[in-house]
């Protein structure tokens, strides 16, 4: 099992969870804890055996600890998968690798639909065998009934987790509040910098010697939210608009796939507006 938690940090936290885990006859496999002396909160995540009881009685058994601390905290069985949809426009790159990787068991989830504002047809080289897809066209004027029936596929599939892989709509202030940390985003560049339209050109044009990309969480201001993940890669004056398309999509990708990974293996834990990561 998985147990994370978050609180103000006192004395003999690690103390008190240790000792409970051992009374009741588990092993600790994992631990991983952080103070932050700034906020003054404090963070683990510990992988256990239970031994023979179950999680119902395992949340029994650590209700009391946790209300004495007054802590947030999840337990969860390490094999068990989380429900994710994934959203998408035009570009498929991310789209297709998280499929990809999920296929091949990298990602331990249950794929509850891929949904897009364009049709399958959009994506002749992604296979989408075997997945539930919707088209939900959007407009200006049809956004407000558009968001209405994403929000109830999330809800009629039980979708823990929505990944917007390069889905290029903003999601409205209402929607974004409803899937408050439970919603990863891919930005194009190393953030801040280069919003809008045609971004590895106006980082060409710039001469960035850099590039990069950014996943975090989605929140009602927009690109703001906490960074779960970043990456970057070193170009030069020889790179192309095309080459810094074909490197970025690259980036994109891969900082995509570890941010869901890490939040799919609870890994990610909400700290105002940032996030302590346990990394593996």
């Amino acid at each position: 099992m998985i147990l994370t938690l978050a609180c103000d940090d006192r004395p003999g936290i690690v103390a008190r969870v240790s000792t409970l885990l051992f009374e009741r006859g588990a092993n600790i496999l994992d631990a991983q804890q952080y103070d932050d002396d700034q906020t003054g909160r404090f963070f683990m995540r510990v992988v256990f055996d239970p031994g023979a009881p179950g999680a119902d009685e395992w949340r029994a058994h650590l209700r009391p600890l946790a209300d004495d601390y007054a802590m947030t905290w999840t337990l969860r069985g390490r094999k068990e998968r989380r429900r994710v949809m994934i959203l998408a426009s035009q570009q498929d790159h991310c789209l297709a690798d998280l499929i990809w990787r999920w296929r091949q068991g990298e990602l331990p989830m249950d794929l509850t639909a891929v949904v897009s504002n364009h049709p399958a047809s959009t994506y002749p080289h992604t296979d989408l065998q075997g997945v539930a897809f919707h088209h939900l066209p959007v407009t200006a004027d049809t956004k407000p009934a558009q968001e209405a029936q994403l929000l109830k596929l999330i809800r009629d599939t039980g979708t823990e987790l929505v990944v917007l892989a390069r889905y290029m709509q903003v999601l409205s202030e209402d929607l974004a509040g409803q899937l408050e940390g439970r919603c990863i985003n891919i930005h194009h560049s190393f953030l801040p910098g280069f919003k809008g339209a045609r971004p590895y050109h106006q980082a060409h044009s710039r001469g960035v010697k850099v590039i990069g990309a950014t996943a975090h969480f989605v929140t009602a201001d927009l690109d703001e939210g906490p960074i779960i993940e970043q990456d970057v890669e070193r170009i030069s004056h020889r790179d192309t608009p095309a080459a810094l398309i074909r490197k970025g999509r690259d980036i994109e990708r891969r900082v995509l796939a570890r941010a869901v990974r890490w939040f799919l293996e609870d890994r990610v834990l909400l700290n105002g507006r940032k996030t302590v990561v346990f990394t593996d």
